[in-house]
């Protein structure tokens, strides 16, 4: 059985719930890997919660130690961390490592892993969405960590400026071990879509908050918050501002799109409602209600076109091997014998 060493950087939700599909996996009969998982976390409460629920086998205090001679690097940092973390995997990792970056967004992560890696360092941007079963649990917490968090979901690839067709395949293996398939995507299109799916949430949130603190009637409206008012604002409980802060700014003209287009949206709403438009705001909750139907069955079958019915005939569990060919990692995961000459390349 090859082992396969794996650093994680960041043991919030994602982070641990990656540790945790890997423990899975070490468990399964006939698993062909033994992964074992080094983990990096810098805020002590969330290794803390991370250490009750075993997100992985050995834990470390510094970034340098965390990625250095590791296979896989798994970079799941709060984002205002994901720029100085580039220069530390720029001078620490061994030629022909994997980086999986699942920070938010691609584009900058791109720019910053061009500028400090190596070019036998290779880094393929990861965005997993979550089992449709965890949907409505929206928390981005330790204790929300689950080993199928990323069960029937799909994990979005954008390969790095000058990755090679290996690390790709190493990448898309290990998506579907992790549980998921995968669908390769543009960076600058996929950035342009968070904007939407993750960047505008969160600006709602906020300055909704921000509204009703600053409103005439916030001290008594306080007191009748439920979990309508939570699951809008849960940014504000599980995101650190300065994160917030660079996921809007470094999106910037993509959220200002979005924002715009949301504004536009308010403001017919807004004269339907004013003019007490019974039809037109029906129209607009009924028709929305339906399209969301779909959509919740499509995502809950993880089938968004004829080709996601098709399986991939090779299972990622027997096969990730094929990432990394004929590098000393390569040797490593098929189980070969590797002598000390070849350790020290």
């Amino acid at each position: 059985m090859a082992a396969i060493n794996v650093s994680i950087l960041g043991l919030g939700r994602t982070g641990s719930s990656v540790g945790l599909a890997l423990r899975r996996y070490n468990n399964t009969k006939g698993a062909q890997h033994n992964f074992k998982t080094t983990a990096y976390e810098r805020r002590g409460a969330i290794l803390q919660e991370a250490r009750k629920i075993n997100a992985a086998d050995e834990y470390v205090n510094s970034p340098f130690t965390a990625v250095r001679d590791k296979d896989i690097v798994v970079l799941a940092m709060p984002y205002s961390d994901v720029q100085p973390m580039y220069e530390v995997l720029g001078r620490e990792m061994r030629p022909g490592a994997v980086i999986l970056d699942m920070s938010p967004l691609k584009s900058p992560s791109m720019a910053w892993a061009q500028k400090h890696l190596p070019s036998e360092v290779y880094m393929v941007g990861v965005t997993p969405t979550f089992n449709p079963q965890y949907l409505f649990n929206s928390l981005d917490t330790t204790e929300s960590a689950r080993e199928d968090l990323f069960d029937k979901g799909l994990v979005l690839l954008m390969p790095g400026i000058g990755c090679a067709k290996e690390a790709v395949e190493l990448a898309t293996d290990f998506g579907e071990l992790l549980g998921a398939k995968t669908h390769f995507i543009d960076p600058s299109e996929h950035d342009g879509l968070i904007a939407a799916a993750e960047g505008l949430p969160a600006v709602l949130g906020v300055m909704f908050y921000h509204m009703m603190w600053h409103s005439a009637g916030w001290n008594d409206g306080q007191r009748l918050t439920n979990p309508a008012f939570g699951y809008l604002t849960h940014h504000l409980f599980d995101t650190h501002p300065d994160d917030l802060r660079d996921l809007i700014l470094n999106n910037r003209e993509n959220t200002l799109r979005y924002l715009d287009e949301m504004i536009n949206s308010l403001r017919t709403f807004r004269q339907s409602l004013a003019q007490n438009d019974r039809n037109a705001v029906e129209a607009a909750v009924v028709d929305t209600a339906l399209d969301y139907e779909k959509w919740m069955n499509r995502r809950h079958k993880n089938e968004w076109d004829e080709k996601d019915a098709v399986s991939k005939a090779t299972s990622a569990a027997g096969d990730i091997v094929t990432g990394l060919f004929g590098s000393v990692v390569a040797r490593r995961l098929r189980g070969n014998k590797i002598n000390d000459d070849d350790e020290k390349k």
